[in-house]
């Protein structure tokens, strides 16, 4: 497994009781007593390192290679999956996939942004950077859903919408905006869940939801901290100080309404069990779905309608200072 940089004591740590255990073997030098208290004390050394991460540790966490993709979680979380494909205007957008899919018994409408696991898969789904017909894609879908009666799953997981000169002629910006608008009027139920990096419009365009969570070490932000730090300071290096400037984990979003719950990871992050990350998702996605599907169309795109008009926080000053 790739070594974080906050973790190399950790991991060191691991390597050194590694090689005792293999040397007591043949000649016991150490007691199991021994071997037990330098145990114990790596424990404390990971709920220390684990509980002092800074914002540009939990980015680390987040782009971890091992951490759960979105087909991975399509996997594991649904007892069928039906994917569909193309846009029915230029080609089917491998950075999203989608499909019918059936959770805990209930139907749902997936949407899910998927990186890729390998260089092969990588490069196929375009590291989850979507073209214009993979947000058309994604809405042909979503109306499926609403006529069907079907609620929506939306997973998260994008450095950005794809920045190149084909997705600008085939209309990027067009094509987010619609889905934002057509989101905020869908007469079903939107799950929206960010299981990794969740970056611009990119990550909006299929972000619109009556709740809105996020994974402990996901972040979810307008620009990425390497993006932030190149035009603020025009230095790449400041990186780490963009990533606490930008407020965007869980933590901050929650204080600003942006966002309306954390599904906790294993300490280290979510590829160190994914198994319990599949089951605190799956558990997410049940309570919700029972709490959205008693509340009327109407009264749930008017809530949705609010729920995004209540963001963001103004004042007026009735006598402003002269210049």
């Amino acid at each position: 497994m790739s070594t974080l940089a906050h973790e190399k004591q950790i991991f060191e740590y691991e390597k050194t009781i590694t090689l005792l255990k293999e040397q007591n073997k043949g000649n016991a030098l150490w007691t199991d007593e021994e071997i037990a208290k330098l145990e114990s004390k790596l424990q404390q050394l990971k709920s220390k390192i684990y509980s002092e991460l800074t914002p540009w540790d939990r980015v680390a966490i987040c782009r971890h290679p091992q951490r759960p993709k979105a087909i991975d979680y399509i996997r594991n979380i649904c007892e069928e999956f039906t994917e569909l494909y193309g846009d029915r205007l230029f080609r089917d957008d491998r950075a999203v996939i989608c499909g019918f899919a059936k959770i805990e018994g209930q139907k749902f409408m997936v949407i899910a942004q998927e990186k890729g696991c390998d260089t092969q898969s990588r490069l196929e789904r375009n590291f989850g950077m979507m073209h214009p017909e993979g947000y058309r894609k994604a809405m042909r879908c979503m109306r499926l859903a609403a006529k069907f009666k079907i609620p929506v799953l939306s997973l998260i997981d994008t450095p950005g919408a794809h920045p190149g000169l084909s997705a600008e002629e085939r209309g990027q910006g067009w094509a987010i905006a619609q889905n934002l608008f057509e989101m905020a009027r869908l007469p079903t139920p939107i799950v929206v869940i960010l299981i990794g990096e969740g970056c611009s419009g990119g990550a909006l365009g299929i972000g619109i939801g009556d709740v809105v969570a996020m994974l402990e070490h996901s972040y979810y932000s307008v620009i990425s901290p390497e993006g932030c730090a190149s035009i603020l300071w025009r230095d790449t290096n400041k990186k780490e100080l963009a990533a606490q400037t930008l407020k965007m984990h869980v933590e901050d979003l929650m204080k600003l309404d942006i966002v309306d719950a954390v599904i906790d990871e294993p300490a280290g992050g979510a590829h160190y069990d994914p198994a319990e990350v599949y089951r605190n998702v799956k558990k997410y996605i049940a309570s919700q779905w029972n709490i959205l599907k008693t509340i009327e169309p109407q009264n749930l795109i008017e809530q949705r309608y609010q729920k995004y008009r209540r963001i963001g926080e103004f004042s007026i000053e009735e006598n402003p200072p002269i210049a």
